[in-house]
C-alpha cells in the first residue's frame, strides 16, 4: 500500500465517508483505516484535539509522532500541527467526563507507513513527496504521512543554486528518488529526475534566443540556467556588463553553440530583466517555460548525466540494498 504525504487523504471519498457519523467512525476503527482531519487545538499537556464531526478526537502527546515517546522528536512537531491535516488511526473510544471521545494515534499510522511502504522500497524508486520547510542547506519533505526526509541542496539539480527556494516553495508536491535507509533516516535525491544533459540540450538549438536565469556571476563569464539540469556560460553582448547582473535575474540569451562532447552551451546575453528578490519567482519562471520532470514513476537502476564520449563523468547508481 502507498501512503501519500500528509494532507492528501483528507479530501478522499473514503476519508469523508469514515468521518460522517459515530457509526462510520466505529467502522473505521474495525477496519484499522488511516484517516486525516484538521488538528484544532494543542492542549497544555501537548495532546492534540482534532476536528471529527459529532465527536471529539483526542491524540495523546506520545501518539502525535514517531519519536516523541523516545525523545528523538522535538515538541515543536506537535505544536506545529495545529491548523493542519494530521493522519491517524482510531485506537478506541473512551468516556471522558460523560463525553464519548475517539482516541487517535498518528504514531501508529506513521509506523504502518514505514513498515508497509517505505522500508520495502528499493533504491532508485520514484515516489511522491511534499515540501514542508526549507533551509539553506536543503529542502525538507514529507515522504508519507508526515515521515520526514531531506534533499541536500547539491542533490536538487545539476545546475547550481544558491538556495532550495530557487526550486521549491513550502507546500509544493514534488517527485523524489528513494536512495535508502540508514541509522533511522530515509535518504532521497532529486536531480536524476530532471533529465540528462542531452535530454535537456535537445530542447534547444543554436541560433535560438531563449529565456534563462542568472545563477552566478564570475570573472570569466555569467552562468545562465536554461533548465534545472542545464546551464551555459554567457558573455554580454557589449551593451550589458557582467557587473550589472546578479543571481536570480531573468535574462534573454542567444544560443551560440551546443557542444555535447564538452557538455558546454555557449550563450550571449541580449537582454536583462529586473533582479528577482524572491527566489521562488525563479522557479515559477522555469515552470512557465520548459521546466519539469523527465522521469515521474518507476525505478532507476543507474543514471548517467554525461553524454557518451564526454570526458567528464556525472552519474548515479542505485542498488537493491535497503540501506543507503
Amino acid at each position: 500500500m502507498i501512503y501519500p504525504p500528509e494532507g492528501i487523504i483528507i479530501n478522499s471519498a473514503s476519508n469523508r465517508a469514515y468521518l460522517k457519523s459515530p457509526d462510520d467512525l466505529e467502522r473505521a476503527y474495525r477496519d484499522s483505516a488511516v484517516l486525516e482531519s484538521i488538528a484544532e487545538v494543542c492542549t497544555q499537556s501537548h495532546d492534540l484535539i482534532t476536528a471529527i464531526p459529532k465527536m471529539r478526537g483526542i491524540m495523546p502527546r506520545e501518539e502525535v509522532s514517531i519519536g516523541i515517546r523516545e525523545g528523538t522528536t522535538k515538541e515543536i512537531a506537535i505544536i506545529s500541527r495545529v491548523g493542519r491535516p494530521v493522519c491517524f488511526t482510531i485506537e478506541g473510544f473512551e468516556l471522558l467526563g460523560g463525553e464519548r471521545v475517539a482516541m487517535l494515534s498518528r504514531r501508529r499510522a506513521q509506523k504502518r507507513c514505514i513498515d508497509e511502504y517505505l522500508l520495502p522500497l528499493r533504491s532508485g524508486e520514484v515516489i511522491d513527496a511534499a515540501v514542508t520547510h526549507i533551509e539553506r542547506f536543503g529542502c525538507f519533505v514529507d515522504i508519507g504521512l508526515g515521515i520526514p526526509s531531506m534533499i541536500p541542496i547539491n542533490e536538487i539539480s545539476i545546475s547550481r543554486i544558491s538556495s532550495p527556494t530557487d526550486r521549491f516553495a513550502v507546500g509544493d508536491r514534488i517527485k523524489v528518488i528513494y536512495k535508502g535507509y540508514r541509522d533511522g533516516k530515509f535518504y532521497i535525491g532529486h536531480k536524476e529526475l530532471l533529465g540528462t544533459w542531452l535530454e535537456n540540450a535537445e530542447l534547444f538549438s543554436p541560433g535560438e534566443t531563449v529565456k534563462g536565469i542568472v545563477r552566478s556571476v564570475e570573472e570569466y563569464g555569467v552562468f545562465v540556467e536554461l533548465m534545472p539540469n542545464l546551464a551555459g556560460l554567457a558573455e554580454p553582448d557589449g551593451k550589458i556588463s557582467s557587473e550589472s547582473l546578479s543571481p536570480g535575474q531573468p535574462v534573454s540569451v542567444y544560443i551560440k553553440s551546443i557542444n555535447p562532447e564538452k557538455m558546454k552551451v555557449k550563450l550571449i546575453i541580449v537582454a536583462a530583466g529586473e533582479a528577482v528578490e524572491d527566489k521562488s519567482a525563479g522557479k515559477d519562471f522555469l515552470d512557465r517555460t520548459r521546466g519539469g520532470y523527465f522521469i515521474t514513476s518507476g525505478r532507476i537502476k543507474s543514471w548517467r548525466y554525461s553524454p557518451a564520449g564526454c570526458q567528464r563523468l556525472i552519474m548515479s547508481a542505485f542498488d537493491d540494498k535497503t540501506e543507503a
